[in-house]
């Protein structure tokens, strides 16, 4: 493994080169790593012709689909690239019902889901209301809905193509097109990408589609959180009487370092977190985190300050742990290793949650 000097202060350790600077100057010292920060999302963004950052432009036409609440300025995009200003007026490049820019599959089940632990479709929870069968369900499929669009930045993101389709907008599937694509073998679908939060208001019409098809077919999300509180709810209902998930991937607890790593800040995340740990149902789990262990940033402090946020609003909430895996611009630094990945570990089973884990435990070095 190769340490780098930061930039700031001139210690080496595990550093990425895009960023240049260490987690603990990302933390102490917010003003001086802001630049740097700022720098490595211009960056990173501008092959996919992305704005650098959210538009704020005061006399710009405002979207609140997600915590950005981007101001675009005329005919300019809002930060995830689907939206844009046309003569004071925003156009919806994408994530209408008639509109969806995505990328569909089937994956058998039991598939390699965040949360398939405690998921109706592998676990012996949810039957015979959500599920086919104890257990796993055999011979059923999940329809993986891969959404390109996404609220964040991530440098480290593992699938950071969704960018091509999004810069693209090719051929979009409308709502009802991609519900006619549930079958008698379909016992979920799962809205993922990128991020679905910009299309949400695709993936809710999918949904109240596909409810019509079978009594059982579960609707669940893996997200950033960061959507609009309204949409969220209208989707929550949908996936809470389904017997479906949902998935926040909490990216990091300090608001730098999340910025840092996501180009954008997340409170709206935890605070969504918190309006959903509010709904209740016994089995299967409704609502999941999950948090990605990358090396030389998301240390035993994040997940710590992570976990007792969890458990503080209920010890039962699911929590996985992921191990890392070099991309897009983080190809650089190395897989997590065990001795983070254990840490890490005991810090959030220290904190109360009951029901923690490793994911990915095949890339531990």
């Amino acid at each position: 493994m190769t340490l780098m000097k930061c930039k700031i202060c001139g210690n080496r350790t595990e550093i990425t080169k895009i960023l240049g600077i260490c987690i603990n100057c990302i933390r102490d010292k917010p003003e001086l790593s802001k630049p740097f920060i700022k720098e490595a999302h211009r960056k990173s963004r501008e092959k996919f012709n992305l704005p650098a950052e959210p538009p704020k432009e005061p006399k710009g036409v405002k979207c609140d689909l997600c915590a950005n609440q981007c101001r675009i300025p005329e005919n300019g995009k809002g930060y995830c690239g689907l939206r844009a200003n046309k003569e004071g007026k925003i156009v919806h490049l994408g994530g209408t019902p008639e509109k969806g820019i995505l990328e569909w599959y089937y994956d058998p089940i039991p598939t390699n889901c965040v949360a398939q632990e405690f998921c109706a479709a592998s676990a012996n929870v949810g039957y015979p209301k959500f599920s086919y069968s104890k257990g796993v369900e055999y011979g059923y499929k999940n329809l993986a809905v891969f959404y390109g669009s996404c609220s964040f930045n991530c440098l480290f993101c593992q699938n950071w193509h969704h960018r091509s389709l999004t810069t693209n907008l090719k051929l979009p599937i409308s709502s009802k097109e991609l519900a006619d694509r549930v079958d008698e073998k379909t016992s979920c679908i799962c809205y993922f990408g990128g991020d679905p939060g910009p299309q949400l208001p695709h993936a809710i019409k999918t949904s109240e589609l596909v409810r019509e098809k079978s009594e059982i077919l579960r609707i669940c999300l893996e997200t950033n959180g960061t959507m609009n509180r309204k949409l969220l709810k209208k989707f929550a209902i949908l996936s809470l009487e389904s017997g479906g998930c949902i998935k926040f991937d909490l990216k990091a607890w300090d608001e730098n370092l999340q910025k840092a790593l996501c180009g954008v800040e997340n409170k709206l995340a935890f605070k969504n977190f918190e309006y959903l740990a509010q709904f209740e149902r016994e089995e299967p789990p409704f609502l999941v985190a999950s948090t990605l262990l990358i090396p030389g940033y998301v240390d035993v402090v994040e997940v710590r300050k992570i976990a007792e946020f969890i458990a503080e609003l209920d010890s039962d909430i699911p929590y996985s742990l992921l191990a890392f895996y070099p991309n897009f611009y983080m190809s650089d630094l190395p897989t997590t290793s065990w001795t983070q990945a254990k840490e890490c570990l005991n810090a959030a089973k220290d904190s109360g949650l009951k029901k923690v884990r490793l994911g990915n435990i095949h890339l531990l070095r």
